[in-house]
């Protein structure tokens, strides 16, 4: 997949469709429990910075999960599409929601301490702990502000 591709992508009913140019063919998963909530499972992303474009979004609607962050899903049907920043600066996109998401590679397993011992994957990931993520989160923070 070349980075520079603009994909579209959109929700089960097409009630909601988008275009994003992600950040590169890595995708990641998160096993916290808020995502495993809203998921039913893990989520299955890739980063899309600040490039994700809402072409049809009556149906897009936003849940606040916590002080910085927010998850998108239709309303109609209930897909889950993304999670972004409340200022709309960085997102993320379901692999899911794009027509392939076979072209990402699997790399990242975020918040591994909180994954339920029932299963697990089999690729070979990068993985960190919600505390070494958040700290990692933070210097990006902080080199961003700074």
């Amino acid at each position: 997949m070349s980075v520079s591709a603009k994909l579209e992508g959109r929700c089960l009913c097409g009630s909601v469709r988008f275009s994003a140019k992600p950040m590169n063919d890595e995708m990641g998963a998160c096993h916290c429990s808020m995502c495993r909530r809203w998921t039913g499972g893990v989520f299955l992303s890739v980063e899309c910075g600040d490039s994700l474009e809402v072409t049809n979004g009556d149906d897009l609607t936003f849940y606040r999960s916590s002080e910085w962050g927010e998850r998108g899903f239709c309303k109609s049907c209930g897909s889950t599409l993304m999670w972004r920043m409340q200022d709309g600066s960085h997102s993320v996109v379901s692999i899911q929601a794009f027509d392939d998401p076979s072209q990402f590679r699997f790399t990242t397993e975020i918040f591994i301490d909180k994954k339920p011992d029932n299963y697990a994957f089999a690729n070979d990931t990068s993985k960190m702990t919600e505390a070494e993520f958040l700290a990692a989160y933070a210097s990006t923070e902080d080199a961003d502000n700074g």
